[in-house]
């Protein structure tokens, strides 16, 4: 690992792996790259369906690299997204399209169990509170 000598990004470069470390392992792959796209692909679909307030919220809680993949292109015009299972699922399908054999709802389930690993239980309700129930329902 190549080391920065600036704290704080060597920490959050370590955390990061850490996570998708253990994303990759909870998605049945080795592939970090892999766990790196279900992250980003999960975080954006999620954060487009919060509130401005609780995008905040929880991006508080993200270590630093994940917080600016989080982030990342975030237009906070016109949000929350309509929050639907169906349209939620459409969008990990579609960061998928060129990995057909990737299951929506399993790359969803394993990103908001690391969510749940380590987001405290109090903001992981906040945000569970503004989902549907059907969509609530892929939370472990």
């Amino acid at each position: 690992m190549i080391a920065t000598t600036i704290k704080a990004f060597d920490t959050t470069l370590q955390l990061t792996y850490v996570w998708l470390h253990e994303l990759a392992e909870q998605m049945g792959t080795q592939d970090r790259h892999r766990a790196y796209h279900a992250l980003w692909a999960v975080l954006h679909a999620l954060r487009d369906r919060l509130t401005v307030e609780e995008v905040a919220a929880l991006g508080a809680q993200l270590p630093l690299l994940v917080r600016g993949i989080y982030y990342e292109g975030w237009h906070p015009g016109n949000k929350p997204l309509k929050t639907r299972r169906e349209d939620f699922l459409a969008a990990i399908r579609a960061a998928f399209r060129d990995d057909p054999d990737v299951d929506p709802e399993e790359v969803i389930q394993a990103v908001f169990l690391l969510l749940s690993r380590h987001v405290t239980v109090g903001e992981i309700e906040s945000v569970k509170h503004l989902l549907p129930a059907k969509l609530r329902s892929l939370w472990p």
